[in-house]
C-alpha cells in the first residue's frame, strides 16, 4: 500500500475555502462592475459633437458593450468554478484530479483554484 495521500486535511481545505471565498467576492465585484459598463444607458455628452464623428462614438461604443458582456460572460463561468471547487471542499474531493485520481499540486491550487486537472493531466490534454 503507498503512502500518497489522495486527498487534503482539513487544515488545507480550510485554507482553499478562505482563498476561493476571497477570490469569488472579488470577481463578483469586477462582474458588478462589468454588468453597470455594458448596461449603462447614459449618453456620454455626445448630443452637441458633429454628426460624423458621433457615429464612430456609438460604433466604438456598441463594440465596448459586445466586449463587455463577452467579459460577464466569462466572469460568470469564473464564479461558477469557484463555487463548484467550494462544492467539492463540502464532499472533501477538492484537490483530487479528475483523470488521474492523485493530488493535485498544492501550489497549482493556490494559482487556479477551481483546478479539476493535474499538470500531468493538462499536458496530455
Amino acid at each position: 500500500m503507498s503512502d500518497v495521500k489522495v486527498k487534503y486535511s482539513e487544515e488545507d481545505l480550510k485554507e482553499f475555502k478562505a482563498i476561493i471565498e476571497k477570490k469569488i467576492a472579488r470577481a463578483n465585484e469586477d462582474l458588478a462592475l462589468l454588468e453597470a459598463a455594458y448596461k449603462n444607458d447614459s449618453d456620454n455628452g455626445t448630443n452637441d459633437t458633429s454628426s460624423s464623428f458621433k457615429s464612430f462614438d456609438e460604433g466604438s461604443e456598441v463594440m465596448n458593450k459586445e466586449a463587455n458582456v463577452q467579459l460577464a460572460i466569462r466572469q460568470e463561468k469564473f464564479i461558477r468554478d469557484l463555487k463548484n471547487a467550494l462544492l467539492r471542499i463540502e464532499n472533501k474531493t477538492y484537490g483530487v484530479c479528475r483523470v488521474t485520481g492523485k493530488l493535485i499540486q498544492k501550489e497549482r491550487l493556490k494559482l487556479v483554484p477551481h483546478a479539476t486537472l493535474s499538470i500531468e493531466a493538462k499536458r496530455a490534454q
